[in-house]
């Protein structure tokens, strides 16, 4: 599916539960790096179709961004296999969005979910 899709309580589970890989922008209409943004991240979906992009408007979505501890926007998060990997705050460049998807894809998901289960076993 190349583009990108709008993320409501309504459909955030099912999203990160059903996709591989999902890339999550956390936005305001108001806020001047979210829109520079936008077009780098529908680049990003439309360069890589077989990944999820979806969009989530703080301002319609409160109960979203507060449940993820949003701050700051634009804030992007990665879930690969319903896991969050990645998540930072901040405007990222394009050439940071190849980077970033190409590390997301090599990730080996077993180490990461050995690592999740070490840290948690160690509180």
């Amino acid at each position: 599916m190349a583009g990108t899709m709008t993320i409501t309580q309504d459909n955030l589970n099912s999203t990160i539960d059903g996709n591989e890989i999902v890339l999550l922008d956390f936005w305001a209409s108001w806020c001047g790096p979210c829109r520079m943004f936008a077009p780098i991240f529908e680049k990003s979906a439309e360069k890589h179709p077989d990944i999820t992009f979806g969009k989530i408007n703080t301002e319609e979505q409160q109960d979203l961004a507060a449940a993820f501890q949003v701050r700051s926007i634009p804030t992007l998060m990665v879930f690969r296999q319903g896991i969050l990997v990645f998540e930072q705050p901040g405007l990222v460049p394009e050439q940071a969005m190849d980077e970033l998807i190409g590390k997301i894809r090599s990730l080996n998901m077993d180490d990461v979910r050995r690592q999740i289960e070490a840290a948690e076993n160690t509180v």
